[in-house]
């Protein structure tokens, strides 16, 4: 009997069931790393971006020029942003002091043993804080506060979730109401991983004393200031890796943002580049008159989601539609407008009042409290401003044209029985002329 047709027919559609999950793998860990650079062994995806180790690193290297390091204790993509100057960037509730702390706190566990407890190593932190050069800048930290013990404990709870540390035993609650006198906890320092928290081309102890930037954006650009070979064909990869990181790092790309030298190469090639991108993250292309974005239809490649379930992802739709109606309107009477359409941030509170009588029963409970509408409409703003969909300036809230595509339809209000549940909403996508 002859079975040759047949095997070769099931040999076909296994080859080709292969390369399918190889792609699928690949993608998965291409976007697990985007959104968790620093990746320990732990993470969900680790083990497929371990088999799919070669291919990433070649395709960060060519498409963004981000380094990537994997090995059996972790991975490491080394990502750099595009823009320095965004203010939209960073942990969720860190301010600068917050970053000293974690700075501190770093240096403190790079010095310790494989162990250490919540209660030494704040007291090592108290000492590398009263350092003369960090008393100049008028910064200060003693742990006697209630407020600076919570402080150091949600440093620490970044480090658990970024793999630093792993607790062993202990409460940090504890240690917040009890000052360290009867609450502790115990970790394990993970090296690896604490190794890779800095993402610098060149860190800040290589830097001659006599060569040492003084202001922060100085030293945010020697952080990250890169070789650029001196050659047309240096510049170009410069140009096309410094828009891929911003297409993947930003929610979408303005043309009116870009240089001269940037803008011209982004026009001329940010079809095939987006295709590249896409096709390596599942991201779709949103090609429009005044920019790019790249986006992820599942909502999970962001790092603030929208449209999304809870209050404050419902007040700020309606915030976005109260704003893209007024930009569409001037868009459609562009004759008759004298200056960009913007918003003071009082009216948008106003709006929220107003709206609060039609919306407010599908709200939080805190949301409802008479005044909390000032509340609501930071909240929004902030989560708007981090989409790159608004800008805010002096008390004025500006919309940008990617904000249209969340213009939004009538309210469909539920019946009695889903008395608990939000609003749900039509939104209307609406894509600018090429």
């Amino acid at each position: 009997m002859n079975n040759g047709p047949e095997t070769s027919t099931d040999s076909r559609k296994i080859s080709q069931q292969q390369r399918q999950f190889q792609r699928e793998e690949f993608r998965s860990a291409v976007r697990a790393l985007l959104m968790a650079p620093l990746m320990s062994p732990a993470h969900e995806d680790f083990v497929a971006v371990r088999r799919q180790a070669d291919d990433l690193r070649e395709w960060f290297a060519r498409e963004t020029g981000w380094p990537l390091q994997i090995g059996r204790e972790g991975a490491r993509l080394y990502k750099r942003p595009a823009d320095l100057a965004s203010p939209t960037r960073g942990l969720p509730d860190y301010d600068r002091r917050r970053y000293v702390l974690l700075c501190l706190a770093c240096a403190v566990l790079e010095r310790s043993d494989p162990q250490i407890t919540l209660r030494l190593l704040g007291e090592r932190l108290l000492s590398l804080a009263a350092e003369p050069a960090l008393s100049s800048l008028g910064f200060t930290f003693t742990l006697a506060a209630h407020h600076e013990r919570r402080e150091l404990v949600s440093v620490c709870r970044t480090l658990l979730s970024l793999g630093v540390l792993q607790r062993v035993a202990g409460d940090e609650d504890a240690f917040v109401q009890a000052g360290g006198d009867q609450g502790d906890a115990l970790y394990d320092v993970h090296r690896p991983t604490l190794a890779g928290m800095l993402a610098a081309v060149r860190g800040p102890s290589n830097w001659p004393s006599d060569e040492a930037p003084v202001t922060l954006d100085e030293r945010l650009r020697a952080l990250v200031d890169e070789h650029v070979a001196d050659s047309e064909e240096g510049r170009r990869t410069a140009l096309r890796r410094q828009i891929a990181r911003r297409l993947l790092d930003d929610p979408v790309v303005y043309i009116e943002t870009l240089d001269p030298e940037s803008r011209a190469y982004f026009a001329n090639q940010r079809g095939a580049m987006a295709a590249r991108l896409c096709d390596a993250t599942g991201l779709v292309a949103e090609q429009r008159a005044e920019g790019l974005a790249l986006v992820d239809e599942a909502g999970l490649l962001t790092d603030v989601a929208m449209p999304a379930e809870g209050t404050d992802a419902h007040v700020t739709l309606l915030v976005a539609e109260y704003l893209a109606n007024g930009f569409r309107w001037q868009q459609a009477n562009i004759s008759h407008a004298t200056r960009p359409f913007a918003k003071q941030e009082h009216e948008i509170v106003e709006y929220l009042r107003e709206a609060k009588s039609r919306y407010g029963r599908y709200w939080r409970k805190s949301a409802r409290e008479p005044g909390a509408e000032r509340e609501l409409a930071t909240i929004a703003i902030e989560r708007l401003e981090k989409l790159h969909l608004i800008l805010r300036r002096a008390g004025m809230v500006q919309p940008l044209p990617a904000l249209a595509r969340f213009a939004l339809g009538e309210t469909e209000v539920r019946g009695a029985h889903e008395a608990h549940a939000p609003p749900v909403m039509a939104v209307d996508t609406i894509i600018a002329s090429p």
